[in-house]
């Protein structure tokens, strides 16, 4: 069957300071945009939607510090994009903030509240085009099928066995001990990006904010609202770069000759 799809946009939430992360070399810097094989980190996610044709525009929410930032002119200048790349002063002080605020100014821009904006964050460099265009593709065929806009996102079922943890055992120089086994049958680790109509995020990502709400992604902010949205698989190499050790590992994927040609 034919699929129709609606322009997509992606949108780079850049406001954090990566403070788990540690001290890197230009540590002076948040992580997204330290040197990483040769460039900045925030680079290679961009090259990935750059280089997916149907990713129509870039909206990338800076902290407002930093949007005079010379990284940010070494960037825009750096990277070889064809479509609309901007960079706006719409941080937050939360990560949902910067990301409801990066949406405000695209629709204050005129982007249709119909269309589909994919969030990604930029600490997860080792996102590909095959993957963007997979929940592209997939999140666009249930809209045809069902008429439901009820979005989705890349993830990965879970592998490990999982331990609920005996918090009462918690104590100085004291081992946290196992209080079960959790099943992980149904469970998945959730990554980026994650695809939604850019009006219902917005509004959905407004009321969390308002009712104070615990939400972690663009996801759970959805789910809020009644949504299911779709789980499309991902990668284990679309991991996000957390500690020091996850710096290290994604230096050395980015090397592989395959990651190169994604």
């Amino acid at each position: 069957m034919t699929i129709s799809f609606r322009k997509c946009h992606a949108l780079l939430p850049t406001a954090g300071i990566g403070s788990r992360l540690g001290l890197i070399s230009d540590a002076n810097l948040p992580k997204q945009f330290r040197n990483m094989g040769g460039k900045p980190m925030l680079e290679y996610a961009l090259n990935a939607f750059i280089n997916t044709p149907m990713v129509s525009s870039i909206w990338v929410g800076v902290s407002p510090n930093f949007e005079n930032h010379p990284i940010i002119g070494q960037i825009s200048h750096h990277v070889n994009s064809d479509k609309p790349l901007k960079f706006l002063p719409t941080g937050g002080a939360t990560r949902q903030e910067t990301v409801k605020n990066t949406l405000a100014a695209m629709l204050s821009a005129g982007i249709p509240e119909s269309d589909w904006v994919l969030v990604h964050d930029a600490a997860r460099p080792g996102i590909s085009p095959r993957l963007v265009e997979k929940l592209i593709i997939s999140v666009n065929r249930e809209w045809e099928l069902s008429n439901a806009d009820i979005g989705g996102l890349l993830a990965m079922p879970v592998a490990d066995t999982l331990k609920q943890a005996d918090l009462g055992s918690v104590a100085a120089n004291t081992y946290t001990r196992a209080l079960k086994t959790i099943p992980r049958n149904h469970l998945w680790h959730a990554q980026t990006p994650q695809m939604f109509s850019l009006r219902s995020l917005h509004d959905a990502l407004d009321n969390a904010i308002l009712s104070d709400a615990d939400v972690t992604d663009e996801a759970s902010a959805m789910e809020r609202m009644g949504m299911k949205p779709l789980l499309i698989e991902g990668a284990t190499s679309n991991f996000k770069v957390t500690h020091p050790e996850d710096w290290n590992l994604m230096q050395i994927l980015l090397e592989l000759p395959a990651a190169k040609k994604t």
